[in-house]
């Protein structure tokens, strides 16, 4: 393999270094374990089987054509990295929140307009990627004051909580007005 081509599909990244099994152990049978997986070129679609690799800790999605993530991401409960940049996103489903060992969330050059106030709940974030996107003033103040992502963070919850007793409210008025409470 000539150099030029080698360097092509190095990944120059040193965060994402990864040990392939040996040839020793392939042949005697050992699997494999991927605790973190990298999907990028131009993916417009994702598979639904990814949503059941409930192992991951990190999954990198950047680069790539995608227009939306299904809620189903939420099912991904280990994940300590993603990576959604340089994509299509014009909106997040509000399950981002449910990926509550997140650390780093990377958002960058998107179309996003508004974010899911469930990002609130992301109370171990330490990196939020946010640059290139159409957020509005209010978001884009936040985020750019010192300890900008906690403040962001903070607002999102605030948010988050000011609509669940609302919605606590209508549910019960609701049922009370069919005679079961």
């Amino acid at each position: 393999m000539s150099r030029n081509h080698k360097d092509k599909y190095e990944n120059s990244n040193p965060r994402r270094t990864h040990t392939f099994m040996s040839t020793e152990d392939a042949n005697s049978g050992k699997k494999s374990y991927w605790p973190e997986l990298e999907i990028t070129g131009s993916i417009r679609n994702l598979s639904p089987n990814l949503w059941q690799l409930t192992h991951l800790t990190a999954l990198y999605l950047n680069d790539n054509s995608l227009q939306r993530i299904p809620s189903e991401i939420g099912r991904l409960v280990n994940l300590r990295a993603l990576d959604l940049s340089s994509n299509k996103l014009r909106s997040l489903p509000a399950e981002l929140g449910d990926l509550i060992y997140l650390r780093e969330l990377l958002l960058n050059q998107n179309y996003l307009r508004v974010l899911p106030y469930e990002l609130g709940k992301l109370f171990q974030l330490q990196v939020l990627g946010l640059q290139g996107n159409p957020l509005s003033k209010e978001i884009l103040a936040l985020y750019g004051e010192p300890s900008g992502t906690h403040k962001l963070l903070s607002y999102m919850l605030d948010n988050l909580q000011a609509l669940e007793p609302t919605t606590s409210f209508a549910c019960h008025r609701f049922f009370y007005r069919l005679g079961e409470v």
